[in-house]
């Protein structure tokens, strides 16, 4: 039986603070694809999910806190729950800008698409190493590893704790290197192939500047840049996925 309803409320509106703020920023959820209604319905119903697990650290904060304290608690919520879902997105955004580097590395250089996850203009390599690449962490259960965190999170950063603006910093600038990191290393075969089949054309037009070369190039660096790609695209999403635990949990 509810004693307390206010602070019930209260308690769960805390909750949906940090926990939807990280599912408003963290990537597949935050998607424009996803109606808001959707996503607030959703953030809902996994923080009513958490409450009783989250009830002894949250209520004592708010009982009896006066509204100053309490809209000062919403907002360190929300920080705290969007950096999280910052932590994720940054590193699928690493993934996209390796799809788009290997596209323009084999010479794809067809108008952009649709983006199926983010609201922008990405060429179809990027489309379907992004897509793929989240697909694949939704299989293996990226979204537990996130609730598991955030969870976590209580006890590291209990609510009413005093949080540090620049430590957030530092944790997203790491991550961002981090990501930038491991996205260039899935890139570097591809890029390394770019850059020796355009040196090779270049002293072949030295050669002959007389055959246009440039236009009878490209159909050849586009299939073998598709061959390599065919040839690597599992590996290149497997270290995708298991990359991602060490990044997020890390930080």
């Amino acid at each position: 039986m509810i004693t307390d309803p206010q602070g019930t409320i209260i308690a769960l509106f805390l909750a949906i603070c940090r926990i939807g703020a990280c599912f408003m920023t963290m990537p597949g959820f935050s998607s424009s694809r996803i109606s808001p209604q959707i996503r607030m319905l959703l953030c809902v119903a996994v923080s009513m999910a958490l409450l009783p697990v989250l009830w002894d650290t949250i209520y004592p904060k708010i009982s009896g806190a006066s509204q100053g304290t309490i809209v000062g608690l919403i907002a360190t919520e929300i920080l705290i729950g969007a950096m999280y879902g910052l932590i994720a997105r940054f590193y699928t955004l690493g993934f996209q800008f390796t799809g788009a580097l290997i596209g323009a590395s084999i010479g794809l250089s067809a108008p952009g698409g649709s983006d199926p996850i983010e609201d922008a203009q990405e060429n179809q390599i990027a489309n379907f190493i992004t897509f793929g690449g989240l697909l694949i962490l939704f299989m293996m259960d990226f979204h537990h590893i996130v609730l598991k965190a955030l969870v976590d999170s209580y006890n590291v950063t209990p609510v009413g704790a005093l949080i540090s603006g620049q430590k957030m910093l530092i944790t997203l600038t790491d991550t961002l290197r981090a990501s930038f990191s491991i996205m260039l290393r899935l890139a570097s075969p591809f890029v390394i192939y770019g850059l020796m089949f355009n040196v090779a054309v270049g002293l072949i037009n030295k050669l002959a500047p007389q055959i246009p070369v440039f236009f009878i190039s490209t159909p050849f660096i586009l299939a073998g840049g598709m061959f390599m790609l065919y040839l690597s695209v599992a590996a290149l999403i497997r270290q995708f996925v298991d990359g991602f635990g060490p990044v997020f949990i890390g930080f």
